[in-house]
Parts: C-alpha cells; structure tokens; sequence
C-alpha cells in the first residue's frame, strides 16, 4: 500500500485491473473498491480520483485512465454475461462473491497489523463498520418492486437522486459498501437502471434522472476522495480497521441464502472454494 503517492503513468497492466472492478461494479452487494484493494491499487486509485481537480491532474488522468477503459469493456462486454449468470445461477455466482469477499480478509488483516496496532478504539470502529452494514443488509429499497412504470421528476425526488448519486459514488470509492446497494437503500436502483436502459434505446425522456444522478455521482467521488485520502495519511490504522469492518460486513448484503438442492449446493460450493482461492492468492502476493 502506497499511501499518498500514485503512480503517475498511463500503465497498460492497469485496463486488466479496471476490468476486474468492472466487474464488481455489475454487481449488487460487491464493492469495486474491494478488488481495488485486493489488486493493491486502492490508495494510488483514492489518491487519483482525489487529485483530479488538483496541480497533479495530469498524473492523476494518466493512472485513472487505463482503469476507467478497463471498467468500460467489463461493463459494456459482460454486463448481458453477468445479468445471465444472477439471473439463471444465482446461488453459484453469489457464492463466488463471497468466497472472495472472504479470502481477501487474510490480506486486510496482515495490512492492518492487527496485533501490533489495534486497540480498543480499533475494535470498536471495527465493530461498528460490521454492524452498519448488517443492519443496511435488512432494507432492499426497491429491489423487488420491478421496473417503473412512471418516473418522477418533482423538484423532492430529483434532490433524493442526487442526494442517492453522492452517497452511492462514496460507498463505490469504500471497500466493502457497492454503490448498486445504496441506491437499492434509497429506493431509486429500479428507476436509475430503468433511466439508463430507456437511454440506450434513445428515449430521452428519462435524461433527467441520469443528469442528476450523474452530478451526484461527481460530487461524492470528489468529497470521499479527499477524505478518504486524509484518513489514511493521518488515521491509517483506525481507517484499516474501518475498512476490514466494512468488508466483513458486505458478507451480510452478498449471502444469497441455503442452497436448496444437491447439485446447487454442489456448484456454491465450487464457486466459493475458487473465490476464496483466487483473493487469497492475489493478496498473498500483493504488495504492501
């Protein structure tokens, strides 16, 4: 972990990683953050997106940008490929996720240096972050009310989209917290994605939602950069144990339920094996 200091060049080896985030971000519960952790560029990435509107812009581009194209081929090339897989084989896919939310808490706990840093106000941050996240695991929002059928664009609901793009964009720059999540938290996933579907068949009608959305989204990726950045230049370990918190937490929103046949319990099996397997390997040879 680098701290304050990114890399400052534009990195091809950094568009893999930028997929692997894209990834994440098509699902509901997983945080890119977390891969961004798992794949040791997360302080370099919260320093980049912080330093945009700074004198180190053009550093910050150069690292952001290779990440940014990765995370559009995911998005665009997988985003049919994942909806398939929650869809048809939910279980196994979920209990991918999990095993590799798991597997990357080795890693978080050999950065954070528990038993020679943590004490009891570690412990209860710790606690706390666990807590905060189970207890938003219990409101789904509008996760099972379908498609919308109108869209409100009054003056409340367009500040309740912005208000949800800033706390959804934070939540994507937190290990632990997907930014899908707390737009479900805030009741307005169905009618985001259903703005951005109605976009792609040029129905323009929805372009509000999105705009606002989209400001949101800037604004939160601005303000949680920054202080994110501060919290782990000056708080580093009590930040650390923010984070562990917020990723053992996330195992609450990811948990898809008891397999309910053999060879569904046969396939999540597997799929949490090989998830585990894979985080554990990467953050074993991740360098801190």
């Amino acid at each position: 972990m680098k701290g304050t200091i990114f890399m400052s060049k534009f990195k091809l080896s950094n568009i893999p990683r930028g997929f692997a985030m894209g990834i994440s971000d098509l699902i509901p519960g997983v945080s890119g953050g977390t891969i961004a952790l798992l794949l040791g560029i997360y302080d370099d990435f919260i320093a980049s997106v912080s330093g945009v509107f700074s004198k180190n812009f053009k550093q910050s581009i150069a690292f952001l940008l290779p990440i940014v194209i990765g995370m559009g081929l995911a998005i665009g090339g997988l985003s049919s490929l994942i909806n398939y897989l929650l869809a048809e084989h939910t279980m196994p896919t979920m209990y991918f996720f999990f095993g590799l939310i798991i597997g990357i808490v080795p890693f978080l706990v050999r950065i954070s240096k528990i038993k020679q840093t943590f004490t009891m106000k570690h412990w209860a941050i710790l606690v706390a972050a666990i807590l905060f996240l189970a207890v938003m695991a219990l409101f789904k929002g509008d996760a099972a009310h379908g498609a919308p059928t109108y869209i409100d664009l009054s003056t409340p609901m367009l500040i309740k989209y912005f208000i949800a793009g800033i706390c959804a964009s934070s939540a994507m720059l937190l290990p632990g917290i997907s930014g899908s999540f707390v737009l479900l938290v805030f009741g307005v996933y169905s009618t985001v994605t259903y703005s951005i579907s109605e976009i792609v068949h040029f129905n323009f009608q929805a372009l509000p939602v999105i705009i606002t959305v989209g400001l949101g989204i800037l604004v939160g990726f601005l303000i949680a950069s920054k202080l994110i950045t501060y919290l782990l230049q000056h708080y580093t370990f009590m930040t650390y144990a923010a984070i562990l918190g917020l990723v053992i937490g996330s195992l609450f929103s990811v948990f898809p339920g008891i397999p309910t046949s053999g060879l569904t319990w046969f396939a999540s099996f597997i799929t949490l094996l090989l998830g585990f397997i894979v985080s554990y390997v990467l953050g074993r040879y991740t360098e801190v």
